[in-house]
């Protein structure tokens, strides 16, 4: 290793063409932070665009099979709605009754079983994705799992002018989405990680990871708005969207600061280096140098602190999936106020949810940064997350606005550890002391905390599946049994955390009691 033609891929990267032209216009080079600032803005919205995609499906589901409310799991109670007669035969009339073959009996398990495809499929590429991320030029990476995401998104949807009606069709669809869906989340932090140091990676990325609710938002309102003129649209639109954003992905995004001659010393007096702390801290980062050689996916595996969080987000996701996939069913099915909400309104008001997990994120990631400490905060945000889903369960039925209220609170708790170990947690580690300067890593790693978690992602929601049936208080339960684990899996390194803060603390009081020992000797 070490000769040119085995330099590590960023070192062979061609400038993309979209950054020449913005040079160009400039007749000057671009500073640091205006390549930080492309590199913030492109990724967002091209993970934003990822999660539009991913929830077209849930928001077609009542085209699909418009009577999922009738023929899907049944409760100890009648279900009614506010207004809902009426426009349940509109809406079927303009749906024209479903479609074959999700409009029968077995619909909703049908509908349910290209969610557990898509996800399981989804979590096996991750791993092979980050895999690959760490060995190819990322920005060419993301580009085709974009493009490939776009197309078998709207492949989907031709479905509905071909007239399709095989169910294996639209399983084999999802499931190559699933894969190509798989490529952008290792992607998108290797490459903010590779632009930002340690130190302000907890509030940066929180703001960012932002992404996943606006995409979660604009893909709800995109299919919802496009349901009328046909199913359809609602796939080919949004595939469409992540197509175009997948072109300028490779027209602007610089991966690293070495593809485009940038200088690191701009952003040197953020990461500051502490002696003896690859023990007691085991997110600290090193970015100093660049070695030859991608990390393996074992030797990933064995760096510290990569499997107690990546089995900690295993449950995290598990937690925050089931409540998106069945949120706004669990709202519609619950009477508020005694009455019971319509599925429109239901699933308007589960996006307090995202809101809340977008608030959470942020303070998860600025409270980490300030303490220095990733897995406090996320094992602390998990321990609080047990008494919301109490107070949730037992008391969000009383009023509309104590659902909200208890809603949101849940959603912070829920999604902001998880927000920081996706991002955050996982560039540090991509970018551990261990690795001794090694940065082609971070893809792998990402792919390992979130893929682990993805699997937790598909097993939630598929268990709520069954445990509903017969107690949402059981549901709850598991919930809150789940975050438990998943903080007390990150037991050995709070322990280590707390430890290095107290060695801090002494060694700082040391050094004030020896400056006043000096002052009265002089």
């Amino acid at each position: 290793m070490g000769s040119p033609s085995e330099l590590p891929a960023e070192r062979s990267y061609s400038k993309p063409l979209g950054i020449r032209f913005l040079e160009f216009t400039k007749k000057a080079k671009l500073s640091y932070k205006t390549y930080q600032a492309i590199v913030l803005i492109v990724t967002f919205f091209a993970y934003t665009s990822y999660h539009a995609t991913r929830k077209t499906t849930s928001i077609v589901k009542s085209a699909l099979d418009p009577q999922s409310s009738d023929v899907g799991l049944k409760f100890p109670w009648r279900i009614t709605y506010i207004s809902e007669p009426a426009e349940s035969k509109r809406l079927s009339w303009v749906l024209g009754d479903g479609w074959a073959p999700f409009n029968g009996s077995d619909g909703t398990a049908l509908l349910g079983e290209l969610d557990v495809a898509f996800l399981a499929v989804y979590a096996f590429g991750m791993y092979f994705s980050g895999h690959l991320g760490d060995r190819m030029n990322l920005r060419i990476f993301l580009t085709v799992g974009m493009i490939g995401t776009g197309l078998f998104t709207a492949l989907f949807g031709v479905g509905y002018w071909a007239k399709l009606h095989s169910f294996y069709y639209f399983l084999i669809v999802q499931m190559i989405a699933g894969l190509f869906q798989s490529t952008g989340w290792p992607s998108v932090v290797a490459v903010v990680g590779n632009w930002f140091r340690k130190k302000r990676r907890g509030l940066i990325m929180g703001i960012w990871n932002a992404h996943t609710s606006v995409g979660n938002i604009t893909g709800s309102l995109i299919a919802s708005a496009l349901l009328s003129y046909g199913w359809g649209w609602s796939f080919v639109v949004p595939g469409l969207i992540i197509a175009f954003m997948g072109v300028v992905v490779f027209l602007f995004l610089p991966v690293c600061p070495e593809s485009v001659g940038a200088d690191r010393e701009e952003d040197e007096a953020d990461s500051p280096r502490k002696n003896g702390e690859g023990v007691t801290e085991p997110l600290l980062g090193s970015d100093t140098e660049l070695k030859e050689n991608a990390v393996g996916f074992i030797e990933a595996w064995k760096i510290p602190g990569v499997a107690p969080f990546a089995f900690c987000l295993f449950f995290a996701k598990l937690v925050a999936y089931t409540f998106l996939y069945w949120l706004p069913y669990y709202i519609s099915h619950t009477a508020i106020e005694g009455k019971y909400l319509s599925n429109e309104t239901a699933g308007s008001l589960s996006t307090f949810f995202d809101v809340g997990g977008v608030l959470g994120g942020i303070l998860a990631g600025y409270i980490s940064d300030h303490l220095d400490a990733r897995a406090i905060t996320a094992a602390t945000f998990m321990y609080c997350a047990i008494p919301a889903l109490y107070f949730y369960r037992s008391y969000g039925h009383i009023s509309l606005a104590m659902n909200i209220a208890l809603m949101f609170i849940t959603g912070m708790f829920v999604n902001g550890p998880y927000a920081l170990i996706t991002t955050a947690v996982s560039a540090d580690l991509g970018t551990h002391s261990s690795l001794k300067g090694n940065s082609k890593a971070l893809a792998t790693v990402t792919a390992i905390i979130d893929g682990t978690g993805s699997v937790g992602a598909a097993i939630g929601p598929l268990l709520t599946g069954y445990i509903s049936a017969k107690s949402w208080s059981a549901v709850f339960t598991m919930l809150m049994g789940a975050a438990l684990v998943a903080g007390l899996l990150l037991t050995r390194l709070v322990v280590a955390e707390v430890a290095a803060r107290i060695s801090e603390s002494r060694s700082q009081g040391g050094q004030e009691s020896r400056s006043e020992a000096a002052e009265l000797d002089v």
